[in-house]
């Protein structure tokens, strides 16, 4: 049993990665003047709160853990003086529950290798984007949703549940589901908060169908998670399937979504 265990998330996790990464950085590093007569190789920490232009007392607290508040430039400045790599930089947003302003997400289509592990899997399955527009599915997907997928220039999941006739014929207890639908797509909403296109995708759909509008203005929220789905297909049938969510690495906004048949 270890006792003290390292905390992953919170202000504690947030100060222990930083001080990790300061004394990691030697002066030499940022063009600071070594001394022979330094206890550690790593910046101090009035060091490193210089040359990011912060409070050294300020900074203390952070890698102390006190709950403060830090704004994404702040952020940006620590991870550039620490010359953090990609992945390091990631992580040091994602444990201040901040957004980087220089990530970069996925857009446009997705590229072969990533349709090509659409075209692996044995059921239906499809990629879904930030504003949940299909991007690439593959013939199993097409069958089942055969009326919608190939039928539209730009396939959007919402724009099916909520526009297309289909879907109230295909989605058993639509309302039920249509409504569970609009609540994991807010929960989405949360790591796109400054994506103009999800905003016009909410802003579109609220005038193009009252149910939409209404069960958005119910804030209500919900993980999207897996589980039964159950379809009305015209030629089949009624099938079942289970639900899996999974997210590409390298594609920040993309999710790959499986329907795996019920034996």
């Amino acid at each position: 049993m270890i006792d003290n265990a390292e905390s992953l998330s919170g202000p504690g996790a947030l100060g222990a990665f930083l001080r990790t990464h300061r004394e990691r950085v030697t002066p030499e590093m940022v063009g600071l003047p070594g001394s022979a007569r330094r206890r550690t190789s790593g910046l101090r920490r009035e060091e490193l709160a210089q040359i990011s232009g912060i409070s050294a007392t300020w900074y203390t607290w952070i890698e102390q853990g006190r709950d403060v508040s830090i704004s994404a430039a702040t952020l940006d400045r620590l991870a550039k003086s620490l010359q953090m790599e990609p992945a390091a930089r990631e992580y040091l947003f994602s444990l201040a529950s901040v957004k980087d302003p220089l990530a970069v997400p996925l857009s446009g289509a997705p590229d072969d290798s990533l349709k090509n592990c659409v075209n692996q899997i044995a059921g239906p399955g499809y990629l879904l984007d930030s504003c949940w527009n299909v991007l690439a599915w593959n013939p199993p997907a097409g069958a089942l949703f055969s009326g919608w997928l190939g039928t539209v220039e730009q396939p959007n999941l919402l724009d099916f549940m909520f526009l297309h006739p289909l879907a109230r014929q295909l989605v058993p207890n639509w309302a039920e589901r249509a409504k569970r639908v609009v609540a994991e797509f807010r929960a989405e909403t949360s790591h796109y908060a400054h994506s103009d296109a999800v905003r016009q995708k909410v802003i579109s759909l609220r005038g193009q169908s009252s149910e939409f509008n209404q069960w958005w203005t119910q804030q209500e929220v919900l993980a999207r998670e897996g589980g039964a789905r159950r379809f009305n297909h015209p030629l089949s049938g009624e099938t079942g399937y289970r639900q899996q969510t999974f997210f590409p690495a390298g594609y920040a906004d993309c999710k790959l979504v499986m329907l795996v048949p019920e034996s």
